[in-house]
């Protein structure tokens, strides 16, 4: 099963715009296993097609380096900051483009155990700032691209490894 959707750009009262990207796939393993290999950053490089190479620690605080690059379009680096970890269940990050406010994405992995070998796995991201109205097209096909790419090279490495 493989589900994605976009909501659409919303001004919120502030005057903030936002919008959604997300994606959802069902892996037939483990969510122990699925977070492993989430986790596991040195072997992005052999298997991500989205998120080419990321280095830091997987800890709340923290903050990693990112090298991202969707299928046919341009890659560009980011150090976004570690939110939240409960291992085998979820993982945070706040990234900023140069300023907050100007491009913030709030991305998020989540494995929802639905039966013992199998889950559901989201990765969704919230943007907010004055450069999303700009950005709304790349998001909705390069961006969306790279998280259902992600989500199936996910799911064929975790179910196709011992």
């Amino acid at each position: 099963m493989h589900r994605g959707r976009s909501t659409e750009l919303i001004v919120t009262s502030e005057g903030v715009t936002v919008k959604e990207l997300r994606s959802e796939i069902e892996i037939q393993a483990p969510a122990e296993k699925v977070w492993r290999v989430l986790t596991d950053f040195a072997s992005f490089p052999q298997w991500n097609p989205f998120i080419r190479r990321v280095s830091g620690d997987v800890r709340a605080g923290e903050q990693l380096d990112i090298y991202v690059q969707p299928s046919g379009a341009s890659g560009f680096g980011f150090k976004p900051t570690v939110l939240k970890v409960e291992p085998n269940r979820e993982l945070r990050w706040l990234g900023q483009l140069w300023i907050r406010g100007l491009f913030d994405g709030e991305h998020v992995f989540l494995i929802e155990p639905l039966e013992e070998k199998r889950v559901r796995f989201t990765q969704s991201e919230v943007f907010n700032g004055v450069l999303v109205p700009l950005m709304a097209r790349s998001l909705d096909t390069n961006t969306r691209r790279g998280f259902d790419e992600m989500n199936q090279a996910l799911k064929t490495r975790v179910e196709n490894t011992a």
